[in-house]
């Protein structure tokens, strides 16, 4: 947990994994009723790991378990990332949403990897 702030609420790569979140949650109400379990699901399941982890990460008491958390979180995003060519490929979205979409995957990893760099930077120099 960082000392630096009071909720992860306050992370902006929180703030911006829950944007992703909210965009896939919407995008997907679109998608055909038979890629409900499929598809669907799995990028649901993605886009709300990205937040979950952060969170369960940040309320760890050692660092190193907190950037673990993170690493999975922003795997999350990179499983989605694939999701998001995936629907396009297979014409689920138009190329505006297929950008949307990975301009607010590729700000949400920055972030984290900022935030990573941050717990490493912060936490190693204290041991």
């Amino acid at each position: 947990m960082s000392k630096d702030f009071k909720s992860f609420e306050e992370l902006e790569c929180w703030k911006a994994c829950r944007e992703v979140r909210i965009y896939i949650a919407n995008i997907v109400k679109k998608y055909p009723h038979d890629e409900k379990f499929s598809l669907v699901n799995n990028m649901l399941r993605s886009a709300r790991s990205t937040t979950h982890n952060i969170a369960e990460g940040y309320g760890r008491f050692h660092y190193k378990e907190n950037i673990q958390f993170c690493r999975v979180s922003r795997g999350s995003l990179y499983e989605l990332r694939d999701q998001i060519i995936c629907s396009l490929d297979e014409g689920f979205i138009e190329n505006g949403e297929y950008t949307k979409s990975l301009e607010l995957i590729t700000k949400a990893t920055a972030l984290l990897n900022g935030y990573i760099n941050y717990l490493k930077r912060r936490f190693t120099t204290n041991e």
